[in-house]
């Protein structure tokens, strides 16, 4: 029978320890749980005031006795921790962190913590787009290949609570975001690096400490280290010089020596200048030739662990995930509605624009995360007929358009909305028979729903009540 020690270690050292846990969010919640099994003593922060937090949450924390400080200035009582586990909203630079670990805290996550507790291979995800698809198929292959698979980070449930049940034959596949990945001081065993372009600058410092931040899912491997990189990608590219272990490179646009490449719409892995042919666009359910770039970072993570067959039968009946090309209903006078609301960049947007053959009507806009919209300019005058644009960063894209618009001598149908109600209701009105509406917003979601999957679901909600 297999013992955790390390876990062991780890639950004697949280007896009667001092413990912060700074955010209340979903994946914090089991973790407050734990802490008070382990009998830590624990205080909650939380920038929420108390009549904005789930009224469940409150009431647990205040059966529990706990102490907690919310509100504008909750973090002025982070004084005298030995462990403090900040959310991924909360940066590391934060002030009082700082002045918490000079003086002797350790600070860390729940995601990192899980990692540095599991007792198993871990493969971990990361990019600025194609994220959630690769992780999916990657632990979709690993669960047909035989595995015991624990799926977690950005997607799935909170698993550090669940590493006693873990085995050392298991794996966990994360997808991570910069804000996990942030300071971290360990590595996942095999590493995927989807792109990286500019994304989340409202967040991040600069766009050199968002780079810096998705390095951490490697600089922390050593020579049995994997790591797959982007090789189109200039930044990704890069990153192999840093590598301790394998690199594996994959390419849509260079017909690499070694590696996988997409090659006229098929998967080919490349092992010195031979070409094996291995997966046809044609064959795939899921929507969108940038999956198949998903697919080579899919196959190159499993490639040492599952048989290719087995990760092609995976893949080629793989019909995507929720809010991602999400196909939602056809209407009675034949328009196809489709759900991208994982969108939250303009590159990500780009991609759900290229994966259809005909101009289409697109709801677009969202919260601003200090992005540049001049690069969605071109593609959408390429590919949509009527634009239908909403939240704050509405002007920012009717600008960049307009721009286009007038460089290119062209002309396209704007509109304006004030609620997502009203975009659907726009759309349904202007679309004809044959018509694609697709809702990819280019931008976060914070500005109206609580997240992306809060703002498809109400999407889909709307779709389904306005459109006959």
């Amino acid at each position: 029978m297999f013992i955790n020690e390390n876990l062991l270690e780890f639950n004697e050292y949280l007896k009667n320890r001092k413990v912060a846990v700074i955010g209340l969010g979903v994946s914090n919640i089991p973790l407050i749980d734990y802490l008070r099994n382990q009998k830590a003593i624990v205080t909650v922060f939380d920038n929420k005031t108390i009549d904005k937090l789930d009224k469940e949450i409150m009431d647990k924390i205040v059966d529990y006795g706990m102490e907690f400080s919310l509100g504008n200035n909750y973090l002025s009582k982070l004084k005298g921790f030995d462990l403090i586990f900040r959310s991924p909203s909360c940066l590391p630079t934060t002030k009082e962190l700082i002045e918490e670990e000079q003086r002797g805290a350790i600070i860390t996550t729940e995601i990192e913590m899980l990692m540095k507790l599991a007792p198993c291979k871990i493969i971990g995800v990361t990019g600025s787009d194609g994220k959630t698809t690769t992780t999916t198929l990657i632990y979709e292959i690993l669960k047909n290949g035989g595995y015991n698979c624990y799926l977690g980070g950005n997607i799935g449930i909170p698993l550090f609570t669940r590493v006693g049940e873990i085995l050392p034959e298991d794996i966990i596949v994360l997808e991570l975001s910069s804000f996990q990945l942030m300071n971290m001081t360990i590595s996942p065993d095999i590493s995927v690096i989807t792109n990286i372009t500019p994304n989340h600058l409202d967040y991040h410092t600069d766009f050199e400490e968002y780079i810096n931040a998705k390095k951490c899912i490697f600089t922390s491997q050593d020579e049995t280290g994997k790591v797959i990189l982007n090789y189109d990608n200039e930044i990704t590219r890069s990153f192999a010089d840093e590598v301790k272990g394998k690199v594996v490179f994959f390419s849509s646009k260079t017909k690499l020596d070694n590696g996988y490449i997409v090659d006229d719409d098929v998967v080919k892995l490349c092992e010195n200048k031979l070409r094996k042919h291995i997966l046809n666009y044609k064959d795939m359910t899921l929507k969108g030739r940038h999956n198949l770039e998903n697919a080579c970072c899919a196959l190159a993570a499993t490639e040492d662990l599952v048989d290719v067959q087995t990760a092609i039968k995976v893949i080629t009946s793989f019909k995507g995930v929720e809010h991602r090309l999400e196909f939602v209903k056809e209407s009675e006078n034949n328009v196809k509605w489709y759900n991208d609301s994982v969108s939250s960049s303009p590159t990500r947007t780009i991609a759900g624009l290229n994966a259809f053959d005909k101009k289409l009507i697109l709801i677009a806009g969202g919260y601003d995360k200090n992005l540049d919209y001049t690069p969605i300019a071109k593609p959408i005058l390429d590919h949509v007929k009527s634009l239908i644009l909403i939240g704050q960063t509405k002007d920012k894209i009717y600008k960049a358009v307009l721009d286009e618009m007038e460089r290119q001598g062209k002309d396209l149908n704007i509109y304006n909305a004030n609620t997502l109600e009203e975009t659907v209701e726009i759309a349904n009105k202007i679309s004809i028979c044959g018509d694609v509406v697709l809702f990819s917003p280019a931008s976060a979601s914070f500005d109206m729903f609580k997240n992306f999957a809060d703002r498809g679901i109400k999407f889909k909600e709307l779709v389904n009540k306005i459109v006959k």
